[in-house]
């Protein structure tokens, strides 16, 4: 029986492996790569360099593909995810198939947590329901992004008593109603922040977290909103990528 690991491997920083993670990498034969093009090989390097930090015997190896692109314009945003991850599935099944023999054990590793905006955990699902392909799977948790943003801003993620609530920039701006204490706000591409710039909020805001291109912003949202869209544009233009995520809450 083939053994696929999702493994989480934090937020950009090598140091954010749990000791669970390190154990599940030294199991692994293969790990699959996904290639997201040249202005990410930054991502494809941290996980090369994780496993050639923590893996103490030699002889595993990776496996590489493509990896799907989202359709993004006038097309409704569920459907591109469904059509992304079908692609995806078959992408996933394919490297399976072909670069894992009976018994051996692949891993994918998940930026973050596989259980936080990781779209493995039901891909992984969808395959064994489809009856193409046949594996056990175990999830190793990670750091997530939202972890290490509260910690780089030296920040609680709760109040005492209070709730947190993880939404998306779409939600923001479509004028998502919440009565979270606290919002964390993830896959912002439209720095949707600016839509709550009249009201009383702070905010907490962090690029590349974990990474040497770390940046962080806090501040009233009315008083550094301006200068988030400013510095994000940049660093996004530098890097050909951009991964931010960022915290709400009332004062």
């Amino acid at each position: 029986m083939k053994r696929i690991l999702i493994i989480g491997i934090g937020a950009g920083n090598p140091d954010y492996i749990t000791m669970q993670a390190v154990k599940a990498l030294n199991r692994t034969d293969v790990f699959f790569l996904m290639d997201k093009g040249q202005s990410k090989d930054k991502l494809i390097d941290l996980r090369r360099e994780i496993c050639e930090t923590y893996i103490t015997e030699p002889g595993y190896r990776f496996a590489e593909a493509d990896c799907p692109e989202r359709v993004r314009g006038d097309i409704d945003y569920t459907t591109a995810v469904q059509d992304l991850n079908r692609d995806k599935q078959q992408t996933f099944e394919r490297m399976i198939n072909e670069e894992m023999a009976d018994g051996e054990v692949g891993a994918f590793l998940a930026w973050g947590d596989p259980a936080l905006y990781d779209s493995t955990i039901r891909i992984l699902q969808a395959i064994l329901a489809s009856g193409r392909c046949t594996f056990e799977f175990d999830v190793i948790p990670g750091i997530t992004s939202v972890q290490a943003l509260a910690a780089q801003h030296k920040v609680p993620l709760n109040r005492i008593g209070k709730s947190v609530e993880i939404t998306t920039g779409r939600r923001l701006a479509a004028g998502q109603a919440s009565d979270a204490d606290t919002l964390v706000v993830m896959l912002d591409a439209e720095d949707s922040y600016r839509s709550v710039a009249d009201q009383d909020l702070d905010i907490y805001w962090g690029a590349y977290l974990g990474t040497p291109d770390e940046i962080l912003i806090s501040g009233k949202v009315s008083e550094v909103a301006e200068e988030i869209q400013r510095v994000r544009k940049a660093a996004r233009l530098e890097n050909g990528w951009i991964m931010d995520t960022y915290l709400l809450r009332k004062p």
